[in-house]
């Protein structure tokens, strides 16, 4: 299994706890308008769950960026290697 399956696989279960939808329904082209709840407050809760998933933290610019399912787990791939390999 790669990074990315990794990621993919925590991601859906940091929305099935988010808004409560089955892991297999989120695809990297899930975005908002897909999943119900998934507003601005709901937004903050999958944040939420992804940090305790991955032991990471997001800045408010990468909050913006995560606009579908396919950039959340762009960001959190590099926010984890960035971990990996510290400048």
């Amino acid at each position: 299994m790669n990074n990315m399956e990794e990621i993919l696989l925590k991601t859906r279960e940091a929305f099935r706890e988010s808004f409560g939808i089955e892991a297999q329904a989120v695809t990297l082209e899930t975005a908002p308008g897909a999943v119900p709840g998934w507003d601005s407050m709901g937004h903050l809760t999958l944040a939420t769950h992804l940090e305790e998933a991955f032991g990471i933290s997001f800045d408010v610019d990468e909050l913006m960026e995560m606009e579908n399912v396919q950039a959340i787990v762009r960001i959190v791939q590099g926010k984890l290697q960035g971990k990996l390999n510290p400048a």
